[in-house]
């Protein structure tokens, strides 16, 4: 029997992001969820290595992998645009309801014995709650990326979400957020020649 699991995995390529906004640089969900995961994964290393906090339960390397899978559903659900997600408590909960049964159904392509593996990873109920937090966290820096990516592009079309993004992440008040913001965030928009001349002269902690 053929397992398809992995196969719609691989359709996550062909979903497009921000689809109601014009893009200089369309974005879909495979690649935002590969930078999601490194985001996420920096953020707990963050908080374990940097601030010295105890990660009670869980590892920077369970962040990063649920960080991976954190959008699995839309191979079912397709990418809904926030502005229509969160337009009323009835459509969000009746999203929630939506993304849950996905999760569902996209757990079930894999074989039995291995069901037990995904859970945490697939299933947002199943996710351990700072997981989720850091998740959550990173997703929104990098949809504050994609907005700095598309302001720089010289497309105003992102100016308003990149307001509000910034925002929320503001009001997260993660101080590994922050650190993250501070220390990494600028140097995404240098472009090749300044990221190898910044390499060159070297850099200090």
């Amino acid at each position: 029997m053929a397992h398809k699991f992995f196969a719609y995995l691989d359709r996550l390529r062909w979903i497009k992001r921000w689809s109601l906004m014009r893009n200089v640089t369309t974005e879909n969900v495979m690649e935002h969820s590969w930078q999601v995961a490194t985001i996420a994964h920096t953020l707990a290393i963050v908080r374990k290595e940097v601030l010295k906090e105890e990660l009670d339960g869980y590892s920077p390397e369970e962040v990063a992998t649920t960080a991976l899978y954190h959008d699995c559903s839309e191979i079912i659900t397709g990418d809904l645009p926030s502005p229509i997600k969160y337009h009323s408590s009835t459509i969000t909960n009746a999203y929630k309801r939506i993304e849950d049964e996905a999760e569902l159904e996209i757990l079930s392509l894999l074989p039995k014995s291995m069901q037990p593996h995904y859970n945490r990873f697939l299933l947002h109920k199943k996710i351990h709650p700072q997981v989720a937090r850091l998740v959550k966290a990173a997703d929104l820096i990098s949809a504050y990326l994609k907005c700095q990516s598309e302001l720089k592009a010289g497309n105003q079309e992102f100016k308003d979400a990149c307001i509000e993004i910034e925002s929320s992440i503001r009001q997260l008040d993660l101080k590994e957020v922050d650190y993250f913001m501070s220390n990494f965030v600028d140097s995404y928009q240098l472009t090749l020649d300044e990221l190898l001349s910044q390499h060159d002269a070297g850099h200090t902690d």
